[in-house]
């Protein structure tokens, strides 16, 4: 009987622990189970940020302050020559590239970036109906080129491939080249469009383009000091971002139930007066 009673304790203290371990496992489980939770929504959180960002190349004000700091003396330094248009730019400034009739009844004005998904992204879903509106003659085309992405991923890609087809506007092959561009557009974080020999290598899939002329138009970067000048225009312009692209006159980006077909239909109502 003694031997039983001194024996009781240890069983007792036993009983206790293991309940105690298991009620620890309970709460490392729990914590384990809320760390997952968090995981989770951080994740979710992450996803929808990138698709977000793939969607529109967004300027806000913290991207543009963002974007006048780093290129505060760079671009100075960069573009500190005369500003030199291309041929046939006009608008305010000359800092629009036309393409299509002049006489055309409607017009489309579209500040693009050579590096932005997004306007890649318009470019392939609009581009036949665009070719096809202006071979019409029912649409023009206004062409104000930015440098967004060199401000807000850093390198010089957005405006050396600017350059670029300013160069290719002078041999009158701006729009042929300006889709190659988008075509065989890098990733966004991949600055390959720096490169002039990169940049003189896309001009040989346009015909007639890749001349001497063009080529020391790239290499000198002629047209530089324009480029800054126009993105220049974008950023006190008060867009939201790029692509921003107005039919005549209103914002058909920001319009989510816009369609290549949507985009005809109101062009070609607008020739029939």
């Amino acid at each position: 009987m003694g031997s039983g009673r001194r024996g009781a304790p240890p069983r007792f203290v036993l009983r206790d622990v293991s309940e105690k371990n298991r009620e620890g496992k309970r709460t490392a489980r729990e914590r384990l189970a809320e760390e997952r939770e968090k995981q989770k929504a951080a994740e979710k959180r992450r996803r929808v940020l990138i698709v977000g960002a793939s969607v529109v190349c967004v300027l806000g004000l913290a991207a543009v302050i963002g974007v006048v700091a780093a290129n505060a003396g760079k671009d100075d330094a960069e573009a500190s020559g005369p500003v030199v248009a291309p041929s046939g730019a006009n608008g305010e400034d000359s800092l629009a590239i036309p393409v299509g009739d002049a006489g055309a009844t409607s017009t489309l004005t579209v500040w693009e970036d050579f590096r932005c998904p997004a306007c890649k992204s318009f470019e392939d879903a609009y581009r036949s109906t665009i070719h096809e509106l202006t071979e019409a003659g029912k649409l023009k085309v206004e062409y104000h080129l930015v440098t967004l992405i060199d401000g807000n991923m850093g390198g010089s890609g957005s405006r050396k491939a600017a350059n670029a087809a300013a160069c290719a506007q002078n041999e009158d092959k701006f729009a042929a080249y300006h889709d190659v561009l988008f075509v065989n557009q890098p990733a966004e974080t991949d600055d390959a469009f720096a490169g002039d020999s990169k940049l003189i290598d896309l001009a040989k899939k346009v015909e007639g383009l890749d001349t001497s002329a063009f080529r020391t138009c790239v290499e000198d970067g002629t047209h530089t000091s324009w480029v800054a000048k126009s993105n220049e225009a974008f950023q006190k312009g008060g867009f939201s971002g790029t692509p921003s692209v107005f039919l005549n006159g209103t914002n058909i980006y920001a319009d989510r139930s816009m369609t290549p077909a949507k985009l005809k239909q109101m062009v070609e109502a607008k020739a029939k007066g």
